[in-house]
């Protein structure tokens, strides 16, 4: 198994290496960054701790470094200017995104592999992806709310003094501000979060949006996420490379399941060696189900003028 890391000079992308190295799954690592002297580094640091991690092949290339891979990672990605706008820091990256995009498809990766998008904002550089046509859209996933699904569980199991790895709790829609919880299916191994002693739905609430917040939390304290983000990128890669056939929240094109069409966000999706392998249509409440089309519906407004090049 081969992963390429377009950004893997970077400190989401040289986390993600640091977790795939130690989790031993992928024999071969191709570090790709601008800044070529980060990616050689990263390698050469990677490589000096392989005799006590593991016995991958790791180094650093351009893009032709794609040729073959089973996977492809992108975390590369803008940080948003001082006082810039959202939509300015979109138009941006998406500009980044159709470079990488076009040295991609020269680089001839696998053909039976799998894009993984991880630089934001995700969802809009996910469906760009699926529209490139460099595979089947099926081969496209973003990592969509699997990092803010790993933080709400962490958040709940801290709050509620419990194992976090019982806490099943997800969260779905867009990788932004229009993420919906989905506290109907919300437990603590099988036992409903409601029940739990010391329940209060107010401070559920707080909890989700201090999840909802966390990435901007952590760029303010130490200037931008990686550790948590690299355990969710490596969750997705580990399904992928040894076919596990997962249920993970990420991104992929919509044709219709709950109402949501021509766009990409995350629904409850089995992963496997082929990418997406199918959707799986939740009982939700009326109000999740609405919050999820409406989620839909802001990513179909960001997309509309992202595509039609709306002035920053």
């Amino acid at each position: 198994m081969k992963v390429a890391i377009i950004g893997g000079g970077g400190r989401v992308g040289g986390d993600t290496a640091f977790a795939l190295q130690l989790g031993g799954v992928v024999q071969e690592l191709a570090i790709i960054d601008a800044d070529e002297n980060m990616a050689k580094g990263e390698a050469l640091d990677l490589r000096h701790g392989s005799s006590m991690s593991s016995s991958q092949r790791i180094y650093a290339g351009g893009y032709e470094a794609c040729e073959g891979a089973d996977i492809i990672v992108v975390t590369a990605g803008l940080r948003r200017k001082p006082d810039e706008s959202r939509l300015s820091l979109i138009n941006r990256n998406v500009e980044l995104f159709k470079t990488i995009l076009e040295e991609m498809k020269k680089a001839r990766p696998n053909p039976r592999g799998v894009i993984l998008v991880v630089a934001n904002p995700v969802d809009i550089l996910t469906y760009m992806a699926v529209k490139a046509n460099i595979f089947p859209p099926n081969q496209v996933i973003g990592l969509g709310t699997v990092l803010d699904t790993c933080r709400f569980r962490s958040f709940l199991g801290e709050h509620y003094k419990v194992d976090p790895t019982q806490v099943s709790a997800l969260i779905l829609g867009e990788h932004g501000d229009s993420m919906v919880p989905i506290w109907s299916t919300a437990a603590v191994n099988g036992v409903p979060l409601w029940s739990l002693p010391g329940y209060r739905e107010d401070e559920a609430v707080r909890i989700f949006e201090n999840t909802r917040k966390s990435g901007a939390e952590v760029i303010k304290l130490k200037g931008g996420a990686g550790r948590a983000v690299a355990v969710a990128i490596k969750q997705v890669v580990d399904a992928i490379a040894l076919d596990k056939k997962a249920l993970l929240p990420v991104s992929s094109l919509q044709t219709g399941l709950m109402g949501i069409t021509d766009v990409c966000l995350s629904q409850p999706t089995w992963v496997g060696k082929g990418g997406v392998e199918g959707l799986v249509e939740m009982t939700l409440w009326d109000k999740e189900k609405m919050a999820l089309q409406a989620s839909g519906a802001v990513l179909k407004q960001t997309l509309g003028q992202v595509m039609a090049g709306t002035p920053a």
